[in-house]
């Protein structure tokens, strides 16, 4: 048995939710942190469930981000474009000798940044920011079913200890050896979800082999761009990730991408969207040629044709595949 770790989730979303589930689960002592206007938090400290699972006595629950900050690690799990904010509630009773993991996958906006480097600036160097990155979906986990994610980490020694206290039969980690690159693709990742979600709209799913094969080409350009290892976006981080978000009908930014095409509200969160925005403006200003997911942004926010938009994608000068 791993020893035991003192653990607050911060953020009770589905993800979140399912978090703290799972490491209570592995037998570490785990609090949620959530504010009082916070459905999501309401309805687990009322029910002790989200719907999908149902939590331990020994979970407990509090508002005080003080004392969530008391637990040796801090796990986040809050939209990517919130990160900021909440760092800078959290640096002002400045955490010493934690470990704070980021769970959710994206860029912000503005400034193309990573989130753990969002995260960084706000943190002293005694910290230690890591990321848990991979495919799965809580409703999956919660009937048993196993799957494979990734820590990673700049310190070595922090991803180790992680991935080796997390493991169990549930899921298997890996250490993470590409921090940039594992952050690109798995907020990238996303961004494809929608792509296929365009495509489930149009009743043409059979063309996400294509878009599977050269999205994961194009992010791996993207990843090099950005000082990462090009091989990441092959891994757990992208490609191992697309069958959760590019088929599954759990994916957020699939059913988003589905409805915006139909012409459909869909009120949930979808990452995706945000992230294609921040990898737009990053392509702009590098000079990148990145026509899947310049596409995707031009759909979403200059109300591109999607018919015409797929043609332009058809038509584009032959060249090799590799």
């Amino acid at each position: 048995m791993n020893k035991s770790m003192t653990i607050s989730v911060l953020g009770c979303g589905r993800w979140g939710s399912f978090i703290g589930w799972y490491l209570d689960k592995i037998g570490n002592r785990v609090t949620f942190y959530g504010q009082s206007g916070s459905a999501s938090y309401n309805e687990l400290v009322t029910t002790r469930t989200n719907g999908v699972l149902s939590y331990r006595d020994e979970i407990s629950f509090t508002q005080s981000l003080e004392d969530a900050l008391k637990s040796e690690v801090i796990v986040i799990s809050i939209p990517s474009q919130s990160l900021r904010s909440l760092m800078g509630e959290i640096s002002l009773y400045s955490p010493k000798n934690k470990i704070f993991i980021l769970c959710m996958k994206g860029l912000e906006i503005g400034t193309g940044k990573r989130l753990s480097e969002v995260a960084e600036e706000f943190l002293s160097e005694d910290n230690k920011v890591a990321v848990w990155i991979g495919p799965g979906h809580p409703q999956e986990f919660a009937k048993g079913v196993p799957n494979c994610m990734v820590i990673d980490c700049k310190d070595k020694a922090t991803t180790v200890l992680l991935a080796d206290r997390f493991s169990s039969p549930l899921i298997r980690f890996y250490y993470g050896t590409d921090l940039i690159g594992n952050e690109i693709g798995a907020a990238l990742k996303n961004v494809i979800g929608i792509g296929a979600g365009f495509l489930d709209g149009l009743g043409t799913p059979s063309l996400k082999g294509a878009l599977i094969s050269r999205a994961t080409s194009e992010v791996s350009r993207f990843i090099g761009a950005m000082g990462g290892n090009p091989i990441s976006a092959y891994g757990l981080c992208h490609l191992g990730d697309y069958e959760a978000t590019v088929f599954s009908k759990y994916s957020h930014n699939r059913a988003f991408g589905e409805a915006f095409i139909k012409g459909e509200k869909y009120s949930s969160l979808a990452e995706g969207y945000y992230t294609a925005d921040a990898v737009h403006r990053i392509a702009l200003e590098k000079s990148l040629d990145l026509p899947i997911t310049s596409a995707i942004y031009f759909i979403l926010y200059e109300n591109a044709d999607i018919t015409t938009t797929l043609e332009g994608l058809f038509s584009r000068a032959k060249k090799s595949e590799f």
